[in-house]
């Protein structure tokens, strides 16, 4: 479902922003390629206030108060990316975007981004794996998804399985090396629960036991819900007009205890505290399909290719930890949204001149609802 943004609380609404206002210099130096040497290790830039603070991530459960309530996206990263050959010889390269629901003991089926010199036909065999072993074959039934951009492939077994043994973390576009053993539990949260996403909700990469232990300690909960990330999270955003981009759709899930996680909070005069712009995306989501006008009244599951740009009416999310986005990004977008245009251009433009790390394995920032 597609969610056009409310008028906006201040005199410049969404429609009075273009492409270029969500643009920014940055040195290529800063996009992180590795993770920081400990999770919590990571730089936090504080964007509540008027002025940034400069501070440490593992610094936030002081930044919180008790009763807030911390929420979390529990998706789990599918080792997605897939080398292998044609039955021609030629190579192929498949990104899983989606694994579809399978039958107990029936054969498995997914729907792929596939590279090679000449795309497979319907009713065509492509082998898939093969630089980790025999790998398996894969049939293809035919083309999917908006412009018929995937491919729908139907393979010998539990897909989850097989893409465990013979896949690839899926790292994003920018990290310019292979995936090493240490990104299989680096570009993956310590509370991974649910697999079928192909990109990680970073934000959340900065938290580790320590963090967690402390965040108890300090009498804030925590819940969570589930977005699989699709590769559609890396789509550029190609017209000036903004309005006029489509997004990629993701499943997402948030179950009642989440709900009724948020409405115990609301009532005692708690925050709600997004982990991720994922996060975020599946909360406001939730409120705007079941129609929840403030708050979010019930459960909620389902596809969401929700927009959010400047002008949108936040219903759920209070504050937010996020890392730093690309330039002229859909993300970039939220965030301006949610803590304002102005305000967000001067948090980066700091984080630039104080070399903070950006991107996936980067570091993070805080901000408050304006």
């Amino acid at each position: 479902m597609s969610v056009s943004p409310s008028p906006a609380p201040s005199s410049q609404g969404a429609s009075a922003f273009t492409l270029a206002d969500f643009d920014f210099p940055l040195p290529p130096e800063l996009i992180a390629q590795q993770p920081a040497a400990e999770r919590s290790a990571a730089r936090l830039l504080d964007g509540r206030g008027d002025r940034p603070v400069d501070r440490v991530f593992r610094e936030l459960p002081g930044l919180l108060q008790p009763g807030d309530l911390l929420v979390f996206n529990d998706t789990r990263v599918l080792k997605a990316r897939l080398h292998g050959e044609k039955a021609t010889g030629g190579s192929v390269e498949a990104l899983v975007e989606r694994v579809l629901p399978t039958p107990p003991g029936g054969p498995g089926e997914l729907l792929a981004h596939v590279r090679a010199s000449k795309s497979p036909k319907p009713g065509s065999t492509v082998r898939l794996g093969t630089d980790r072993g025999e790998g398996f074959e894969a049939e293809v039934i035919g083309r999917a998804g908006p412009d018929n951009a995937l491919f729908h492939l139907r393979v010998p077994g539990d897909p989850f399985a097989l893409l465990e043994a013979f896949g690839h973390v899926p790292l994003p576009p920018y990290i310019t090396h292979d995936d090493a053993p240490e990104d299989e539990t680096r570009y993956q949260t310590v509370f991974a629960a649910r697999p079928g996403a192909v990109a990680a909700p970073t934000a959340a990469l900065h938290f580790d036991e320590g963090v967690l232990a402390a965040l108890a300690a300090r009498g804030i909960e925590r819940t969570q819900v589930t977005l699989h990330v699709g590769a559609g999270t890396f789509q550029p955003v190609r017209t000036e007009n903004i309005a006029e981009h489509k997004m990629h759709s993701e499943w997402f899930e948030v179950p009642q205890a989440t709900v009724d996680a948020i409405a115990r909070t609301r009532a005692a005069g708690g925050r709600i505290v997004s982990v991720g712009t994922t996060t975020l995306r599946a909360l406001e989501s939730a409120a705007v399909q079941t129609g929840s006008r403030e708050g979010l009244d019930r459960a909620c599951h389902g596809e969401t290719d929700i927009f959010i740009t400047p002008g949108f009416r936040f219903r759920v999310v209070d504050r937010l930890v996020t890392n730093f986005h690309l330039p002229k990004s859909t993300l970039m977008m939220l965030v301006s949204a949610f803590a304002g245009h102005d305000h967000i251009m001067a948090l980066y433009r700091h984080a630039i001149e104080a070399r903070y790390r950006f991107f996936s394995y980067g570091d993070a920032m805080l901000l408050d609802r304006r």
